[in-house]
């Protein structure tokens, strides 16, 4: 018999669709677009749409595996269970626990997920990550500007007369976000994107800015400075912004056109986007994830928030600058531990400090809704510092490149079995995950995982409770705006605490209740050495969440994208070698003309067993501020694969 049952899906991704699923003899055999969804609209991206492949593989985990002599072999739970708890109780006795490292990472942005957290901090509390790997600096930076990063109300772009894409590729990591940019074309609104990488997204747009990469502070700058040049700045902008002589201060030290030669754009792309700004608003700013993923990344996106400040475009219907939605502002997780731990670990530096770490040394690192060897700059250092560890226990739903390297593999559930809570870092719909199958026999939860270990650990009452009952818990600022979780069953719900228009009446939460300015300048990027000519962008595809991939990825070489000048003398299809100061990579080389010539793009995510890593030739750097990862500075080169005949 078939049936219809809805839930939400849980990757790392903005757009926290809305699913519906056919079930037939307990088996998902189709999987769709919630159409009742005001967001999800009916349609999921092609990488939702292919899931049942992973749902249904043949390598999916349902036995806990434990390594003796080298291997990993399947064993019992309460085997398994034994040992992390005899382990994780003698580290902690005898190096206390700092020694024991809890990585929670967003493969899944469930809320109770974070009762793994809660568990390590009743334990010990135990060393945990700081920073964020992709929205670090951008968050660091509107907090400092607004006091809080965070959007108007999805659908208020309808009332945009301009919307600038900034480093935002909404095709593929948005794809939600397109058909509310085509109503507001519909209604008159004119679109434009900036971005060094030509990519779908430019098909919505009127008009198309390929600056350098990293020269999105420059090009911000040269906006400011023809804003102040030409009058088009609000004049009531000194009653909510701090410092806005300083401001223009800093923008003056360099001419419009000097600031275009470093974004390697003509003066007329700059007098374009101030005319948006300006006197074509109301005018709404995306500013894409990857504007903060460069060591100026925070100081970028404060230029960005600038533009909107200044020119009047905050606190109004259709203008704005949109970084990140606040997914977790509606929950209440004060019935969760807050003991701070003795230490932290930056994440884009995890390789490095965890083998640094002394005063304890790092003994144990569980993992939890990550996938660090492959998601984390330097690679390479990473899965050594796994290594090194005495105890890695990873859980997840299949055996990832990390949980190659664990000690124990806890298979856990997947999207479509998962029972949670979920915002949206996209949207402000609020709305509850529930399994649509159960598990496979032989599978918990990452709730029941951490309610055993509490058991045999002395925890058990810390941890009581099924899901519905942990989500009741996490429910009380909603309750108390009459949202209940039957409410949530029954279908998403817009955040009633999300304000449809932020920072209306121009009231920020800072300390001085004004938009504080940046001031200073970061460094000029400095040009790449000329060894390596290339800026090495590993971006989301259409085929992959993350390290996620919605098939197996093909056993060739993993695929570059270069312009045929830059692709070292190896011919369109050809097989190539990519190569950073740290690492190297055997790939199939792709011409594509449309791309700048100082760019070499490769997929995020790519398995290391395949040796299809970025990570594994991309350095770790932190940005300037936000500890978040600079991923997108590593120069390359290609060359021609050489073959070493045997002697």
């Amino acid at each position: 018999m078939s049936e219809t049952r809805r839930t939400l899906c849980n990757r790392d991704c903005p757009d926290t669709c809305g699913i519906v699923a056919t079930v037939e003899d307990g088996r998902v055999t189709r999987i769709g677009g919630d159409p009742s969804h005001p967001v999800t609209r009916g349609f999921l991206c092609w990488r939702t749409n292919q899931y049942l492949s992973t749902q249904y593989s043949a390598e999916r985990l349902t036995q806990p595996l434990l390594r003796k002599n080298g291997e990993l072999v399947p064993v019992t739970w309460e085997a398994a269970l034994d040992v992390a708890a005899e382990r994780l109780t003698s580290i902690r006795a005898e190096s206390g626990p700092s020694a024991i490292f809890h990585y929670r990472s967003g493969g899944s942005l469930g809320l109770l997920k974070a009762l793994s957290d809660h568990f390590f901090d009743l334990f010990g509390p135990c060393t945990k990550k700081r920073g964020d790997i992709c929205s670090g600096a951008g968050e660091a930076a509107q907090l400092l500007d607004f006091g809080v990063s965070d959007s108007s109300d999805l659908f208020g772009l309808l009332e945009a007369k301009n919307i600038i894409l900034w480093g935002k590729n909404v095709v593929t990591s948005s794809p939600h976000t397109v058909p509310v940019l085509k109503d507001a074309q519909k209604r008159g609104a004119r679109l434009v994107l900036v971005d060094p990488v030509h990519t779908r997204t430019e098909k919505l747009c009127e008009r198309f800015f390929a600056l350098r990469p990293g020269g999105d502070f420059a090009l911000a700058m040269a906006v400011a400075g023809v804003l102040f040049e030409r009058g088009w700045t609000d004049p009531d902008a000194p009653s909510y912004c701090d410092d806005v002589d300083g401001f223009r201060e800093m923008v003056e030290t360099k001419t419009v056109a000097e600031w275009c030669t470093e974004a390697d754009l003509p003066v007329d792309a700059a007098i374009d986007l101030a005319e948006r700004l300006g006197p074509g608003g109301p005018t709404t700013i995306l500013i894409g994830w990857g504007m903060g993923r460069r060591t100026n990344g925070g100081a970028t996106v404060r230029a960005l928030d600038a533009l909107a400040a200044i020119t009047g475009n905050l606190g109004i219907p259709g203008g704005g600058a949109s970084f990140y939605f606040r997914r977790r502002g509606a929950y209440d997780t004060s019935c969760l531990s807050s003991r701070e731990p003795a230490r932290t670990i930056p994440e884009p530096l995890f390789g490095q400090e965890v083998l640094a770490a002394k005063d304890p040394p790092i003994r144990a690192i569980w993992v939890t809704a990550g996938n660090p060897v492959v998601m984390l700059p330097d690679a390479e250092k990473v899965a050594e510092a796994l290594d090194a560890a005495e105890l890695v226990v990873v859980v997840d739903t299949h055996l990832t490149d990390t949980g190659r390297l664990a000690d124990l593999v806890l298979p856990t559930e997947t999207l479509l079995e998962a029972d949670d809570l979920l915002g949206s870092y996209g949207h402000h719909y609020l709305g509850v995950a529930r399994p649509v199958v159960p598990p496979p026999v032989g599978v918990k939860s990452d709730l029941e995982i951490v309610q055993a270990l509490a058991d045999r650990l002395g925890l058990g009452p810390d941890l009581a409770g099924d899901a519905r009952t942990w989500k009741r818990r996490l429910l009380g600022k909603l309750e108390s705006h009459g949202v209940t979780l039957e409410d949530l069953e029954a279908g998403p719900i817009k955040n009633p605490m999300a304000s449809r228009v932020l920072f209306e009446g121009r009231r920020f939460p800072t300390p001085s209740g004004r938009v504080r300015l940046m001031t200073e300048a970061p460094a000029s990027p400095s040009p790449g050495p000329e060894a390596y000519p290339l800026n090495l962008l590993s971006l989301s595809t259409p085929k992959s969440q993350s390290s996620q991939w919605a098939k197996t990825p093909p056993s060739e070489p993993v695929e570059v994208s270069v312009h045929p000048d830059s692709a070292g003398g190896v011919a369109d299809g050809r097989i190539g070698v990519l190569e950073s100061k740290i690492g190297r990579l055997r790939v199939t080389v792709r011409h594509d003309v449309d791309q700048r010539k100082d760019i070499a793009l490769l997929p995020k995510g790519g398995h290391r067993t395949r040796a299809a890593c970025a990570n594994s030739i991309i350095g770790a750097k932190l940005t300037d501020i936000g500890e978040g990862g600079a991923l997108y500075e590593e120069r390359v080169r290609i060359e021609p694969e050489r073959h070493v005949k045997p002697a």
